[in-house]
């Protein structure tokens, strides 16, 4: 795909809140996620001319913007850990139970590995099995399977054990 601006706005015009929900998905924290689609929209402006098309232009844009916040969380995990600020501002009012069960799942999803994180985030956006394959780089079987294992996980966690 030739690398121009108009191509990159509409990409980022057809995709942006693709994006933001794969940043969000991996932190919680507002500047992190800014952080993170930032960064997403320079590895998509840096590998816009190498896009091949062999896959669709939503599949790519889903497999950069989640190889962005793997690598990013590999890299914040290797670095020493620091106390995070807390702000005043809560992204879901804990007053309804639709919210707070929202809320627990998400806080239960962000304890799973990048690549498990990544897969749950697919399905969640009702891919389909075939899809999620191809954006994560493994077999429609494994998709199936890998998805089995983390529901199983996602039971067993206890609401009161820490983020990992």
């Amino acid at each position: 795909m030739e690398k121009t601006e108009a191509n990159f706005k509409k990409i980022l015009h057809d995709h942006k809140s693709t994006i933001y929900s794969v940043c969000y998905m991996f932190s919680q924290e507002h500047d992190e996620v800014e952080d993170l689609f930032q960064e997403t929209l320079i590895n998509l402006w840096n590998g816009l001319e190498g896009f091949e098309q062999r896959s669709g232009i939503g599949t790519w844009v889903w497999r950069i913007a989640l190889n962005t916040c793997i690598t990013s969380d590999r890299k914040k995990k290797k670095r020493v850990d620091t106390v995070p600020l807390s702000f005043d501002r809560d992204f879901l009012d804990d007053n309804n139970v639709e919210n707070r069960q929202t809320k627990l799942l998400h806080q239960r999803i962000s304890r799973l590995q990048p690549f498990d994180r990544a897969i749950v985030l697919l399905w969640l956006e009702n891919m389909s099995y075939d899809d999620i394959a191809a954006i994560v780089g493994i077999t429609t079987k494994a998709v199936g399977v890998r998805l089995v294992r983390i529901r199983e996980q996602l039971k067993q966690m206890n609401d009161n054990t820490s983020n990992n």
